[in-house]
């Protein structure tokens, strides 16, 4: 079993340092609720709704922010998965990073854009498996809208993830709410496995968003949620044997090939 922690957090647009500050003080505090990883939002180190001002905030995996994640990591004992703005050369990548103390982070780009807005800013990385392995456990990354295609979760539960993390920046309004409340727990079902989906809060001053958080288990119960746009860190346990019964009666996984 592990102990995971989704922080729901309000970044602040183009202030890199006051999101990291706010990263910092959640990793503390989930590290004290006996969580071993903190899963952040969708370009949360940047802020989603910072617009162009992303084009000059973008860097490198090797650069300074993600240096200060493995130092947060590290001085606070708990593992971090954080989305920011990635810069490969002349593009610009939505990523998330998984960071744990001094070990090579991890990276994973996202591969279905949303809106114009992402397609102004950032180039889609090829659909592909990003699968780490963290206490026990076999850990899947996707980004917001890639969770939207049963495709990319699935590949990942057939690759052997227990868990599918998801940083999401999921506007308000009625599609996010269908989707934090339906589509989510679906994912989770239909693959058997646990699918955590994390949002931002509030408003940044271009986007309002739902909140909404979710930690769904296989068998589609929710063993986390927010219930509002408020910021929040809320805890999950991630353990598999406990959902061996609805893992042994829906074999999705096993019989996907035998019709």
């Amino acid at each position: 079993m592990m102990r995971i922690a989704a922080l729901q957090m309000q970044s602040v647009p183009g202030d890199v340092d006051a999101n990291l500050a706010r990263i910092e003080a959640a990793a503390r505090e989930a590290k004290r609720g006996g969580a071993a990883l903190l899963i952040t939002p969708e370009l949360c180190v940047t802020g989603y709704g910072a617009g162009e001002a992303i084009t000059s905030l973008a860097e490198p995996a090797s650069g300074a922010q993600v240096k200060r994640l493995q130092y947060i990591a590290r001085a606070s004992g708990i593992a971090i998965i954080a989305g920011f703005a990635e810069r490969d050369g002349a593009d610009i990548y939505n990523s998330a990073v998984f960071v744990n103390g001094d070990k090579e982070p991890a990276l994973y780009r996202k591969s279905h854009l949303y809106g114009d807005y992402e397609r102004s800013l950032f180039k889609p990385e090829q659909p592909g498996n990003c699968i780490i392995e963290f206490g026990g456990h076999r850990l899947g990354l996707l980004i917001c809208y890639d969770v939207e295609f049963p495709e990319n979760v699935r590949r990942l539960a057939l690759a052997g993830a227990d868990a599918v993390l998801v940083p999401t920046a999921l506007p308000a309004g009625p599609s996010g709410t269908f989707i934090a409340n339906h589509m989510i727990k679906v994912r989770a079902f239909e693959n058997q496995i646990f699918v955590a989906y994390v949002n931002h809060a509030g408003s940044d001053g271009r986007f309002t968003f739902a909140g909404l958080s979710r930690i769904a288990a296989p068998d589609g119960t929710l063993i986390a949620a927010s219930t509002d746009d408020r910021e929040e860190l809320m805890y999950a346990d991630i353990d598999p044997g406990a959902f061996a019964a609805s893992i042994k009666d829906n074999t999705y996984l096993r019989d996907l090939g035998s019709a």
